[in-house]
């Protein structure tokens, strides 16, 4: 097979349009610079706090439909051992946004934080707000490998050319307009993407559709012609692993700093939650293609295509389906715009993914912890050397990946695992403390890693009732990954009030009280009023409360 000129111009010209755009929001960001009071990286992290409304709305749509979001879909439809119903993306994101928006929006809003760490930083000080930092990082940078996996497999299909060169291409794009204008040149490409994204998408369908390879998907749905339907039920044997997967992508959603620096970018609470609650319709809408590609790939008789036997899935190739769909059912033309829709959302969710963990590492590490002093442009450089190093190692990562859906499913479930819980007690636990964060954080590490990982070639220590072994390997049944958080969750709020009551007792020394759990106040409890004369009930007490030591870690 040669190489698809047509094609591969066709993506040189869009890489063209998005770095065109990139520097143009590179000089508005200039520009805003300007008219900001605050330093030049808040205006890269969070672009001045005034992003318009349907900016907004577009570009937190773009970053959650991203290439693990597209191909991931498709791959899982598609798969015979899954189908519809372990399709999470699409309901699991809407809802996800649909509960930032109600639950978590306004207390980030309303305190004007530059990043997600900012609330532990304040409560906690900087070794657990580190440890965060490292983990949320850590996600980003495989959320990062996934989409550039899904386009490099893409591109290899369609326009063949090799996937090595297709992901430091489009990573090199990527990486070279976000240091340019940040958090403006983020948003205003993901606008253009999200169209190329949903446009291209859209138009791909009918032609799939038509292709006389295909079986009306109706069929198929419920009865088995060419593979097991693509619509099946979710059996009590898989029922845990199906729970923890709807919970991982419905409440890791809201950990991500990508959904922060959007919301926090915005003029108002109200904006940041109508942002988020108009994402979540649109981000599921366009799940919608690739279900149906998926399920077209199902129906699909592959013998009668240019492909051949064996099936995609036999050969090793569902990761694929989607380009491979686009390849043997479309006309070139139509294949070529399809590459377009996946090349969009990759794009789209690389920077957001690189601008995340950079304006964390800059802010949160170096500027609060490394270099207490730096100066707003120092911090500008400190992102950009993160946007370069973070860049560099996802790139590396998609170099190596197997699975667009397995790293897809692994970047939210390290911010599910170790972070769901503590933000959750940040922001609305008042008598949480620095000694359970710290608790609840390694007591959610060693149980994770005790269940056990399969993607990562770590065995179980713990085997939870229900699993079982596949090629020599145990494979856990349990919903064990919710209950870990669960049981994080009581282990920060237990071991704070713990310690509140061994410092304020007197059975811990107040020289240990590195987070000073134990501080008397003084103050006028309550006036009442009666109708001749004023009663004032003036009392003192000893209260206990958390007041963070920024500068003890």
């Amino acid at each position: 097979m040669a190489v698809n000129i047509p094609g591969l111009v066709a993506v040189i010209v869009f890489y063209i349009i998005i770095l065109v755009i990139g520097i143009w929001a590179s000089k508005r960001s200039k520009k805003e610079e300007k008219k900001c009071s605050g330093e030049r990286s808040e205006v890269t992290i969070v672009g001045g706090r005034n992003l318009n409304a349907w900016v907004g709305v577009f570009t937190l749509t773009a970053t959650w439909v991203g290439g693990g979001y597209i191909l991931g879909t498709a791959e899982v439809v598609y798969t015979p051992t899954q189908g519809l119903f372990w399709a999470l993306g699409p309901l699991g994101y809407a809802a996800s946004l649909f509960l930032g928006g109600i639950y978590f929006v306004k207390p980030m809003r309303d305190k004007k934080y530059l990043t997600m760490i900012d609330p532990f930083q304040e409560k906690y000080g900087n070794v657990l707000s580190s440890l965060l930092v490292v983990t949320s990082v850590f996600s980003d940078v495989f959320w990062t490998a996934c989409i550039l996996s899904a386009l490099g497999g893409t591109i290899e299909v369609i326009l063949d050319i090799s996937s090595y060169h297709s992901i430091l291409v489009s990573a090199a794009v990527a990486i070279f307009y976000t240091l340019l204008g940040g958090l403006y040149s983020v948003v205003y490409t993901d606008v253009i993407q999200l169209f190329f994204i949903a446009i291209s998408l859209w138009i791909c369908v009918p032609f799939l559709m038509m292709s006389p390879a295909v079986t009306n998907i109706l069929v198929t749905a419920s009865e088995e012609l060419y593979q097991k339907p693509w619509i099946t039920e979710v059996d009590l044997e898989h029922l845990g692993n199906w729970l923890d997967e709807l919970f991982i992508i419905t409440l890791g959603g809201v950990c991500y700093q990508s959904f922060y620096q959007r919301v926090l970018a915005t003029s108002s609470v109200r904006q940041g939650q109508i942002m988020c609650h108009l994402s979540g319709v649109f981000c599921f809408i366009l799940g919608i293609p690739s279900v149906l590609i998926g399920a077209i790939a199902a129906s699909t008789d592959w013998n009668q295509t240019s492909y051949g036997f064996p099936t995609p899935f036999d050969n090793g190739d569902a990761r694929k389906i989607l380009p491979i769909s686009l390849q043997h059912l479309c006309p070139k033309f139509i294949s070529v715009i399809g590459i377009g829709a996946v090349a969009s959302a990759v794009m789209s969710s690389v920077d957001s993914s690189l601008l995340s963990s950079a304006s964390m590492f800059a802010h949160n590490i170096y500027k609060k912890l490394i270099r207490k002093k730096a100066s707003g442009k120092e911090v500008l450089w400190a992102i950009r050397i993160g946007v370069l190093f973070f860049g560099a190692v996802g790139t590396c990562l998609a170099l190596m990946a197997q699975s667009v859906y397995e790293l897809w499913i692994l970047s939210a479930e390290m911010v599910f695992s170790l972070i769901f819980s503590q933000l959750v007690c940040v922001l609305f636990v008042p008598s949480s403390n620095g000694y359970g964060a710290l608790a609840g954080f390694f007591v959610e590490l060693i149980m994770r890693v005790a269940g056990g990982e399969p993607f990562l070639r770590i065995p179980p220590l713990i085997h939870y009732p229900g699993g079982t072994f596949i090629d020599g390997v145990y494979i856990q049944r349990f919903p064990f990954k919710t209950l870990t958080v669960g049981i994080s969750l009581v282990t920060i709020v237990a071991v704070s009030h713990l310690s509140y009551f061994l410092f304020n007792r007197g059975l811990l020394s107040e020289c240990c009280d590195i987070y000073s759990v134990k501080e008397k106040i003084k103050k006028d409890v309550a006036i009442l009023q009666n109708k001749n004369n004023f009663i004032t009930y003036n009392t003192s007490q000893d209260t206990c409360f958390c007041r963070p030591l920024l500068s003890s870690a």
